[in-house]
């Protein structure tokens, strides 16, 4: 065996140094550069079957490579296929994070039982028995999906080797370790020698491999930041443990969109696809309530119609409040601000609360002119009536600003069984006798008189 060697690396970044410091330079952590013992012999991980074709090691022209549009596997799941861009490219990898009991897990076997594909389940935390009372739970056939409780990796590549799966699951990353590292299961070293060994099998037999990865208590995914670089693709699956919905969402993907949005419910037999979440982000009540207005926003290619909750109330403490769940804080100061100065409104002095609710958090500014028109009906305590929503970005002067793709928010609006819609005059709307009132509008006080009176 070669000469052991040993490297200290940061365990928060994954910078390398040669000796131990107290402070890494690249994160400014304290205490978090650790020696890990590395040997160096050659690699009898994942070795190349003679049946593979090896790729062309001269280079093409650009005009020479086939542009084939190549097949997706199709998951079967309508959400998950819809946040990867259409479904599983062969040789990719993919990689889930999300808070501890979130659902990853059930997410992944879930897809896993049902596709008709052969799959390796690898799982590092759980045993067989274990998985299996999930999967009865979820769904008892699972004819093609194969549970392999291992965590050397050298293990895993003899089982694939003998079954040659078609799709392989691991969960999770942090708990794989392989013989030619001697470091501990989740270090930096481990984690980034066990990602390469995946990558050269994924590509080398064009298997699409998806990775389970825990997080920090930032809420990054755990380990280097080079494993978000090595894969091709990394999801977020998140959720309140208040509320039963759960959002995935995109934050790279070489073969897609990021701006993708799938939603689930958490039930008791399993993850069921949400096809319709307009329905469950609007609350169902008889009488008409003030501070709430409705607005259409567009997560990806999907339009969701979502209800904002606004209370102003005057300050008791002297400072106002301003407070925010699922919504830009800054960007409520600026708007407070825009009231204040150009159309009159004085809330200086009183508290601002906003909520979005569903539990989701959007950054789309088209929901500018629905938080606004929440917070003058909660300021006026008059309800907005039933039936209008809106689709409007607020400038600085005061304008109402034209937001994209405005001809599909209000097919949604009129889906959905509303009868106005405000946007901004600017907008070009090509549509032709809609079942739904377009009301035009230039500047704040033309939305809140035709509101208000």
């Amino acid at each position: 065996m070669a000469k052991t060697k040993t490297a200290f690396f940061c365990q928060n970044c994954g910078t390398q140094y040669a000796k131990w410091v107290g402070q890494c330079t690249a994160c400014k952590e304290w205490n978090t550069v650790v020696e890990e013992v590395i040997q160096k012999e050659e690699k009898k991980g994942w070795k190349t079957p003679l049946n593979t074709s090896k790729r062309a090691t001269k280079p093409l022209r650009v005009n020479e490579i086939s542009t084939d549009k190549e097949l997706r596997l199709n998951t079967y799941d309508q959400e998950f296929n819809r946040v990867l861009g259409g479904g599983l490219v062969p040789g990719s990898l993919v990689l889930l994070g999300g808070e501890p009991g979130v659902g990853k897990s059930t997410l992944l076997l879930q897809i896993a039982l049902s596709l008709p594909y052969t799959t390796l389940y690898v799982s590092g935390e759980e045993s067989q028995k274990q998985i299996k009372m999930r999967a009865d739970r979820i769904l008892p056939k699972g004819e093609n999906c194969y549970i392999l409780t291992e965590t050397k990796t050298q293990s895993i590549f003899q089982q694939i080797a003998t079954m040659e799966p078609d799709i392989v699951v691991i969960d999770s990353i942090q708990t794989l370790h392989s013989d030619y590292i001697d470091s501990a299961a989740g270090s930096i070293s481990q984690i980034r020698e066990c990602t390469a060994e995946l990558i050269k099998f994924a590509k080398e037999t064009n298997t699409p491999v998806i990775l389970i990865g825990h997080i920090t208590k930032d809420g990054s995914i755990a380990g280097p930041k080079i494993l978000e670089h090595m894969v091709d693709t990394v999801l977020q699956f998140e959720g309140d443990r208040n509320y039963v919905y759960r959002i995935l969402r995109s934050l790279k993907n070489r073969f897609g969109s990021t701006a993708e949005l799938g939603i689930y419910e958490m039930q008791g037999s399993g993850l069921r696809e949400v096809n319709n979440p307009s329905e469950i982000l609007i609350s169902k009540y008889d009488e008409d309530l003030s501070g709430t207005a409705i607005a259409s926003t567009v997560e990806g290619m999907r339009p969701l119609m979502i209800e904002i909750q606004a209370l102003v109330s005057t300050a008791v403490y002297g400072t106002p409040q301003r407070s925010t769940t699922g919504f830009n804080a800054k960007r409520l100061n600026m708007l407070l601000a825009v009231l204040e100065k150009r159309a009159g409104f004085k809330l200086g002095a009183k508290d601002v609360f906003l909520n979005i609710t569903g539990g989701i958090s959007v950054d789309d500014p088209a929901i500018d002119l629905a938080v606004i028109a929440a917070i003058l009906s909660s300021n006026s305590d008059i309800p907005i009536k039933k039936g209008i929503c809106f689709a409007a970005e607020i400038g600085l002067a005061g304008e109402i600003r034209p937001v994209q793709r405005v001809e599909q928010r209000i097919l949604e609006a009129e889906k959905l069984g509303f009868n106005t819609i405000f946007v901004s005059k600017n907008n070009k709307i090509s549509l032709k006798n809609p079942n739904i009132t377009v009301e035009l509008v230039a500047r704040i006080e033309d939305v809140a008189s035709a509101l208000f009176g």
